[in-house]
């Protein structure tokens, strides 16, 4: 009986340490980098990462080494905020997650309890290397992440993949009397906007409190100054509870009810401290006097208006779906505006970026029948220019983007747009001359004055700011910035790049 003990707890000996090489060790470090949908990877690193045969006694895999070498790159993440990339043997991102300590909650994917969890159990196997990006705030980095899945497509991310979007606090801006409201679907212009904003509800509980102190009007009235029917209008229960100063009755006039609003966008615009302080005032007031209750609910207004400030920027937490631009009216606008033989289907964008001042690379967004189109995006490194010249690298990317889709026979976009004014226009066209290629439809966007620049034309075309052609081409523009920007963080390996 001893005997067969013994035999019983050797067995379960093994096979414990068979279940424990299922989680490899942490062993090295390499940095890599995300590589664009689309977009070619570096085979080199490919294959130092593409798992093999199963690997014989002893000697670990090629995808075990991957997975010990992310296990060991985690411990030199910053102890700070921001996101996170998982990716695959092949460079391919597979789940993309958002930290406040980057280190501890990256780490806990390589922990025996993920193997486990039925979150992470049927994904964390195939995790090869790991990459991050710092961000400035929780909020930073809950924005970020949302903007990578949606631009990334991760298949381990379930959530976040839809256009649902983060809501915004907008001030009505072109009515004598303006509104204040939550929204996810702004207007592109006659509003004010604040945002966009990492929760909802807090922002919802933010706008009740504030209707309080400011007494704005959030209804969807459309008042008319000096309008004498208004003078009749019942007002609603919030005029009652003196949360809102009631225009819809004519009981305050057009400029003392701005005077408000400027008051307000004061407020939002960083000049809370006092108004907070003041509340904080009251709120130990009632506290000496017993008052619990009354101070109870100043300690949560309190905490609702310090929350306004977990919102991003509206530049740099851009939500291109949220600003819809009619894609078909866009094109046709564009065929007319630039008399275009054909509906411009495809149309491509240009933007250059310089990146930590020693680095410039060039974004090209693809757009057919006026929508983004992903597998189309890409990005150039700048190999013929040294320092920061758009011109020179303008000519750069245009020669070797049409050198070889002329070589390779494959369309050519039927509208291409150049960020810039007429220098970056003549370099693009330079570049077309020199390649002896025949150009597409060329213009450029020049942003101070959204001016539109044509080959051959001395003046520049201005069109209405709401014109349906302008404002397709400026979602061109923007996407290409945007997207130049936006991965400027992970742009560290030639795997990125297309050549």
């Amino acid at each position: 009986m001893p005997k067969k003990k013994a035999e019983q707890s050797k067995a379960r000996s093994k096979k414990g340490a068979s279940s424990a090489r299922q989680l490899p060790s942490t062993d090295a470090s390499e940095d890599t980098t995300v590589p664009e949908p689309g977009q070619p990877e570096d085979p080199q690193i490919a294959d130092a990462q593409n798992p093999g045969p199963e690997a014989t006694a002893g000697e670990p895999s090629d995808e075990t080494f991957g997975f010990r070498r992310a296990a060991s790159k985690v411990k030199d993440f910053p102890q700070k905020p921001g996101v996170y990339l998982m990716k695959d043997h092949a460079g391919r991102v597979i789940y993309v997650g958002k930290a406040k300590n980057l280190r501890s909650r990256a780490s806990s994917y390589f922990l025996a309890a993920a193997q486990v969890d039925s979150r992470t159990a049927d994904w964390v196997g195939e995790i090869s290397d790991i990459d991050f990006i710092e961000c400035e705030s929780e909020v930073d980095a809950l924005l970020a992440e949302s903007r990578l899945i949606k631009d990334v497509q991760p298949k381990h991310n379930k959530e976040q993949k839809d256009d649902k979007s983060f809501p915004y606090l907008m001030i009505t801006t072109r009515e004598d009397f303006p509104r204040v409201e939550l929204t996810r679907t702004p207007p592109s212009t006659g509003a004010k906007l604040y945002g966009p904003f990492a929760s909802a509800g807090a922002l919802r509980g933010a706008i009740q409190v504030l209707q309080r102190i400011f007494k704005f009007r959030t209804c969807s009235l459309d008042i008319v100054d000096g309008d004498p029917a208004w003078r009749w209008f019942r007002p609603c229960l919030l005029a009652s509870i003196n949360q809102c100063t009631a225009p819809c009755n004519q009981r305050i006039s057009k400029e003392e009810y701005k005077a408000d609003i400027r008051r307000l966008q004061t407020f939002l615009d960083g000049g809370k401290k006092r108004l907070i302080g003041q509340l904080k005032k009251d709120m130990q007031a009632a506290s000496k006097e017993l008052a619990f209750e009354k101070a109870a609910r100043l300690r949560d207004e309190i905490q609702m208006l310090e929350r306004l400030d977990e919102r991003g920027e509206l530049d740099t937490h851009v939500q291109p779906e949220v600003f819809y631009v009619d894609p078909k009216k866009g094109v046709n606008g564009l065929q007319k505006v630039l008399k275009l033989a054909k509906t411009p289907r495809v149309i491509e964008g240009v933007d250059i970026a310089h990146l930590g001042g020693n680095e410039t690379v060039a974004s090209l967004v693809q757009f057919i029948d006026g929508l983004p189109f992903k597998p189309g995006y890409r990005r150039y490194r700048i190999k013929e220019v040294s320092g920061v010249d758009d011109f020179r690298s303008i000519y750069e990317v245009i020669s070797r983007r049409f050198r070889k889709l002329s070589d390779s026979q494959e369309a050519f976009p039927d509208l291409l747009l150049i960020d810039g004014g007429k220098g970056q226009l003549s370099s693009a066209m330079a570049a077309f001359r020199d390649q002896q290629i025949d150009p597409p439809a060329v213009l450029s966007l020049a942003k101070q004055e959204e001016e539109i620049f044509l080959p051959g034309e001395s003046e520049s075309i201005r069109l209405s700011r709401h014109a349906f052609a302008l404002r397709l081409l400026q979602y061109v523009r923007d996407e290409a910035h945007r997207f130049a920007q936006h991965y400027h963080h992970i742009l560290r390996s030639k795997s990125q790049l297309d050549r």
